[in-house]
């Protein structure tokens, strides 16, 4: 490697002011690296106090740190403080022990499997969509959280866990949501902790929160232990039947292994796909088109019956508007990676120690891929056009080994739960009622988000 281009660094904001890209980050993360990115190209820099922080936005550098050479970066800081929550799940575990964790929970998602969850999404959505009124104007937003809510605990337990673990989950969500108030998951956290001043008081969650959550998912595990783990067709199921791998011979998960999966599974499954589908009835409610032509895809595929797994492949519009609402409004908006030496990106060295930032949000609203890329528009995604773009162009589960392990159980989530509550409703919007998002750990939408609804049938 060359002395010059050891010392070279891409370009990026200079300021006189050491904090000032820290208060413009914390304003409006998603947009101040979008900025950085149509200013200066497709690898930036910027500086906070001494952490160095390298953006990527091209595919194919994209690829690269994620797949290609995933093996020379861990992940950020503000996964190793989630630790205190998730423990040593799939989010946060590193190395072989994440690879065997990893192979262990993944019949869980297989096909198969999945195909028996979509039932159980279609019988939780088909109840929730009878509790509306015709005419009303139900907060979108709290209605289906506490749809996916619902779903998860049932993915998960086989069983309702009662009032008692959604409320506590609940409010571990938002204590972790608040974890990560300070500006992208990665930034050095003491670098941060030492700017904000009177922002400090947002703390990790705390401890009562966290034993209580331990307090209700080890006496589940308990109880399936002395009821003989037998496969009851749920994730716990899978969980405690997966055996680790060790010697010439295998042992179950322990209880405490099982509870940092079933912890990062709740997490990772409940608020994300709630997050999409409520941006999605959003969105139908200002474009009736697009309204029209699922209801008329619906009215198609389905008739006046409930879908199943079977007609995934036939409500195509339906995925379209999912995989758009997925580049517009990624919950998952960004990922950081940190070097474990020095790595050359094209023709720049991220010095060992170095933050890589890559952003869902700043790559899906890159106009060179997606042109008007604010638009809604979900004509992007016809195969014709999807083979048109490379391929981390678009990324919502992240890339390489550390992709999302529950991808396919979201997207057919998301497909389902939108054929069934689309089915039977149509959305218009409430007036004064922007959608308004807040990006943390997960790009979440706030806010009172009401919808009117109309009832309909398959005739319209």
């Amino acid at each position: 490697m060359s002395t010059n281009l050891r010392h070279k660094l891409p370009p990026g904001p200079r300021s006189l002011f050491p904090w000032r890209q820290l208060i413009a980050l914390r304003r409006d993360p998603p947009n101040f690296l979008r900025r950085m990115a149509e200013k200066y190209g497709d690898v930036s820099h910027f500086q906070v106090g001494g952490q160095k922080v390298f953006l990527i936005n091209h595919p194919d550098l994209i690829k690269d740190v994620l797949v290609t050479r995933q093996h020379l970066f861990t992940k950020g800081d503000a996964m190793r403080r989630a630790k205190f929550l998730l423990g040593e799940g799939l989010l946060t575990s590193e190395g072989e022990h994440h690879d065997r964790q990893r192979r262990l929970i993944l019949p869980a998602f297989h096909r198969q499997r999945i195909a028996r969850y979509c039932d159980l999404m279609v019988a939780h959505a088909a109840r929730a969509r009878e509790l509306w009124e015709d005419g009303g104007a139900p907060d979108i937003n709290t209605e289906i959280k506490r749809l996916t809510m619902n779903i998860v605990c049932d993915a998960l337990f086989g069983a309702d866990v009662g009032d008692e673990f959604p409320r506590v989950a609940a409010s571990i969500t938002g204590a972790f949501n608040r974890f990560h108030v300070f500006g992208p998951p990665g930034l050095n956290p003491v670098v941060l902790l030492r700017s904000l001043g009177p922002w400090r008081r947002s703390a990790p969650p705390n401890s009562t929160a966290r034993d209580t959550l331990n307090a209700i998912v080890y006496r589940i595990i308990a109880d399936r232990r002395r009821d003989g783990e037998e496969d009851c067709g749920d994730l716990l199921s899978m969980l405690l039947r997966a055996e680790v791998e060790s010697g010439e011979g295998g042992a179950p998960m322990n209880d405490t292994q099982v509870r940092d999966e079933v912890v990062t599974l709740f997490l990772a499954g409940y608020e994300t796909i709630a997050n999409t589908l409520t941006v999605i009835l959003h969105q139908l409610s200002k474009h009736p088109e697009e309204q029209t032509r699922l209801h008329a895809e619906l009215d198609e595929v389905l008739a006046e019956r409930l879908p199943t797994a079977d007609d995934i492949p036939r409500l195509t519009y339906a995925g379209m508007l999912l995989t758009e609402t997925l580049r517009n409004f990624p919950p998952s908006w960004i990922n950081s990676r940190r070097a474990k030496e020095d790595v050359e990106i094209a023709g720049y060295v991220v010095p060992a120690g170095a933050m890589v930032l890559m952003s869902q949000y700043v790559m899906h609203h890159d106009a060179r891929y997606f042109p008007d890329p604010f638009r809604f528009d979900p004509e992007r995604w016809t195969e014709e056009a999807r083979r048109a773009r490379p391929e981390f162009s678009y990324f919502p589960f992240g890339g390489g080994k550390r992709r999302c392990i529950g991808e396919g159980f979201a997207l057919a989530e998301g497909v389902m739960l939108l054929s069934t509550i689309a089915q039977r409703w149509r959305f218009s919007p409430v007036t004064g009622n922007p959608v308004e998002f807040r990006p943390g750990l997960i790009m979440r939408p706030v806010g009172d988000l009401r919808l009117r609804v109309e009832r309909r049938s398959a005739t319209g």
